[in-house]
């Protein structure tokens, strides 16, 4: 008879207590461990905020005018255009000859005229010599006279001998007198004459087309063998001066910082740079638009060309603040702020920003110069956060 062995039970409850105690004692190590470990700080670029000129201006655009522009058509219509002595372009000076007009008419009633004053002139000598015939026969009549009343008086002659001697008398002053009326009537019509030559001049002289101040051709419309005419294009265009000037416009709430003699930096359309000075400001903002405008003359006009586009910034305001990277400003509910970095410690601070322009913005309060702060503030930086800050590069 076989005898049969039964293996005793071991008890394993103290193996799986025995487990767990080992786990609780390897997370225990683990915290002890990650407890002793500091955090590692976040790396964050800094710069320093610096004093710098801070320059507000306004930017406006416009076109280029003439300050004022001259219109020259001709001043006597009807003649045919037979020379032109300029060109757009061209400076011409104050009574410069730009265009000639043919007066071969005209000549032809200057010898007219000319002839029908030498032919008054014989007749004012003739009526001259009239009245010297006239005023001798005058005189001689007279005398007759006097010698007939005489006879009158002693009985030596009859009153009808004497009233002949009255009626000669009365005769010789009445033709005296026409002979002067007819010298005052020549006279009169040499004067006339006269006076017609002279417009007859004015209009020889109005054949010559002339500048009546310098300046410089814009345009030209007038072409040799054209009838001159007031009508229609003038035949040249003058810069008065070379005067140009940019014709801009401007908001209305920034209108009232503008005044007149503020300077300016007009850019071309070829990106050249042109100094100006406001000259006029417009008394009148255009009621649709609320646009304002303002003109601004340029100081040196070698390189504008009237009707093509510029850009001019007006300087408003130039002074030395302090200046940040305008990437550093936080914008949260109305209110502003940066963050500066001290003991490698992060701290929000309030501060009143001014301008922004050209990347940087301008710190009205707040802040010092020199302190260290965020290039690129964001929320991922809290008050109390350290860091490691890394300088960056200035960029003015």
């Amino acid at each position: 008879m076989l005898k049969l062995f039964q293996t005793p039970k071991r008890s394993v409850l103290p193996l799986a207590t025995a487990l767990a105690v080992a786990l609780l004692a390897a997370h225990a190590r683990a915290s002890e461990t990650k407890a002793a470990t500091p955090p590692v700080a976040a790396t964050v670029t800094v710069t320093s905020a610096v004093r710098s000129e801070v320059v507000e201006a306004v930017t406006v655009t416009g076109t280029l005018v003439p300050r004022m522009e001259i219109l020259i058509g001709p001043e006597i219509e009807g003649l045919r255009i037979i020379a032109l002595f300029a060109d757009e372009g061209d400076k011409v000076a104050k009574g410069q000859v730009l265009a000639k007009l043919s007066r071969d008419q005209l000549d032809a009633q200057l010898a007219q005229s000319d002839a029908a004053i030498a032919k008054s002139d014989a007749a004012i000598a003739q009526a001259q010599s009239q009245i010297s015939l006239t005023q001798a026969n005058a005189t001689l009549t007279s005398q007759d006279l006097q010698r007939a009343q005489t006879l009158l008086k002693s009985g030596n002659t009859t009153q009808a001998a004497a009233d002949q001697k009255i009626s000669a008398a009365r005769t010789a002053q009445a033709q005296l007198q026409a002979a002067k009326d007819a010298l005052i009537a020549t006279q009169a019509d040499k004067k006339n004459l006269q006076a017609q030559r002279s417009e007859l001049m004015v209009r020889i002289g109005r054949s010559e087309v002339r500048t009546p101040a310098a300046g410089i051709i814009s345009r030209r419309t007038a072409k040799i063998g054209a009838v001159a005419s007031a009508v229609g294009e003038p035949m040249f265009r003058i810069i008065e001066d070379g005067e140009i000037e940019l014709d801009a416009e401007v908001p209305e709430q920034r209108l009232l910082e503008l005044k007149e003699g503020q300077g300016a930096e007009i850019t071309l359309a070829d990106g050249s740079k042109i100094s100006g000075k406001i000259r006029l400001l417009s008394p009148e903002v255009d009621r649709t638009s609320r646009l304002g405008r303002v003109r601004i003359a340029l100081q040196n006009e070698s390189k504008a060309r009237i009707g093509s586009f510029a850009r001019a910034s007006i300087e408003l305001r130039r002074s030395m603040s302090v200046t940040v990277p305008s990437s550093a400003i936080i914008y949260d509910d109305g209110k502003t702020s940066l963050q500066t970095v001290a003991n490698s410690a992060v701290k929000t601070r309030a501060v009143q920003v001014g301008l922004v322009t050209g990347g940087r913005a301008e710190i009205l309060s707040g802040i010092e110069a020199g302190e260290t702060i965020v290039v690129r503030a964001g929320p991922f930086l809290r008050d109390g956060d350290a860091v490691t800050p890394v300088t960056a590069k200035e960029q003015r």
